[in-house]
């Protein structure tokens, strides 16, 4: 279904064909099992099943930092399982997310009633913090301490609802921007980054927030569907008395409206975003902040005066995240894709909308930034009779590779 998807779009389903036949190690190595202890082998499996985005690009880290991020990873999986779990009461909550960052040290602390789908890394909390406590003190405060001030921040918002655009900031701050921040910390403090990449938290905050706010406006349908609602009251109490009003068919229009304010919002980060990523040195880390950003990018693009958001699930061509990430490898790059997808939300811009003038402004801004030496720089172009080939070659192999990789699942599921 998804190669007819890329059907238009012959360098998506040259990239898929590429990225099948070996393309993805070049920028998604795989790790060697028989160099981890059991624990570390079982944190990483943690990683693949509860990480949808982040897993393959975190084992593509250099050296020591790679366990490092898992490690952090899976600590701040394990405090948002308890946020997100409606089953645990709040008196027994609160402390929890107060006092999670003191479980790194308890060696045999663990949480065994969570209903919730990644209750695994609760359950084998004790696994965890031991890998945890192996890791170099100076990533151990720097991972005690994000998950501190984390916990801190997502217990404010247990029972308090988002109603200014300084307080979505703040919520996106405390389960995000944080993350970047201490993500940034590690950086440095592996020696892989320049100090001042830790220590600029304004450039760090941006790149959590960025993620989570597109996030948060592509899932408006499921998290309605779940009962919480991250949308800022500041913003949607324009265009409807409740926020699930907005998925009312009569709404729609106010309810795009809404969405696009949203969206304009979000892209005031990616100036941030564009400096951050230009003072990155190591060209795995540079990977693993670049990748996540440019499907943001192309996430707010699909969405933007998007209809469906309100009805299902928007969601990138997997050819185009495989292009993505194949062409994110360095600065340049990054400029042009982003140039690429705030053009395509500018050529969607309604003249009625009551935000188009500020989403026309913040554009120019990232247009401007995206220019490298006043040209733009080029993505990996080809030619039409190549990409012609490619295309046919790649259209009669998919479905060879597909039964492959399915025969592959089922043998691997019985072993």
């Amino acid at each position: 279904m998804d190669i007819l998807r890329s059907l238009g779009h012959p360098e998506e389903i040259y990239n898929l064909f590429k990225f099948k036949m070996g393309g993805c190690r070049a920028v998604l190595p795989t790790l060697d099992p028989d160099s981890m202890s059991d624990s570390l082998q079982t944190c990483y499996r943690y990683l693949n099943e509860t990480s949808r985005s982040f897993a393959a690009v975190i084992q593509a880290l250099d050296g020591e930092l790679r366990h490092a991020v898992c490690i952090f990873y899976l600590v701040l999986r394990a405090l948002d399982t308890v946020e997100d779990d409606m089953t645990i009461a709040l008196e027994t909550k609160t402390p929890m997310l107060h006092d999670f960052h003191t479980y790194l040290y308890q060696a045999d602390w663990r949480y065994m009633d969570s209903k919730e789908k990644d209750k695994q890394v609760l359950e084998d909390f004790p696994t965890i913090s031991l890998e945890f406590r192996k890791l170099a003190v100076i990533y151990q405060e720097v991972i005690a301490d994000i998950c501190h001030k984390m916990g801190v921040g997502m217990a404010e918002y247990l029972e308090k609802k988002v109603q200014t655009l300084q307080e979505w900031d703040q919520y996106c701050h405390y389960v995000a921007g944080l993350v970047g921040i201490g993500l940034s910390r590690l950086f440095s403090a592996s020696e892989l980054e320049d100090p001042i990449v830790g220590l600029d938290t304004q450039l760090s905050n941006s790149m959590g927030l960025f993620l989570q706010k597109t996030n948060i406006i592509r899932d408006y349908l499921e998290d309605q569907t779940e009962g919480r609602e991250f949308w800022p009251k500041e913003v949607w109490g324009k265009y409807g008395k409740k926020l699930s009003d907005l998925a009312n068919p009569e709404k729609i229009i106010p309810a795009v409206h809404c969405m696009n304010e949203l969206i304009t919002n979000a892209l005031h980060h990616v100036p941030d975003v564009l400096t951050y990523l230009s003072r990155l040195k190591n060209q795995s880390v540079f990977n693993f902040c670049a990748i996540p950003q440019v499907m943001a990018i192309a996430t707010l693009a699909a969405c933007y005066n998007n209809q469906q958001v309100y009805k299902g699930v928007v969601k990138i061509r997997k050819g185009q995240a495989v292009t993505l990430m194949m062409d994110a490898t360095n600065i340049e790059a990054v400029r042009a894709i982003m140039y690429q997808y705030v053009e395509e939300i500018y050529q969607k811009i309604p003249l009625t909308d009551p935000s188009s003038g500020r989403t026309q402004h913040i554009i120019a801004s990232v247009r401007n930034l995206s220019l490298s030496d006043g040209s733009l720089a080029s993505r990996n172009h080809f030619s039409p009779i190549y990409l012609s080939c490619a295309m046919l070659l790649a259209a009669i192999s998919w479905q060879y590779l597909s039964t492959v990789s399915q025969v592959s699942e089922e043998v691997h599921s019985r072993q």
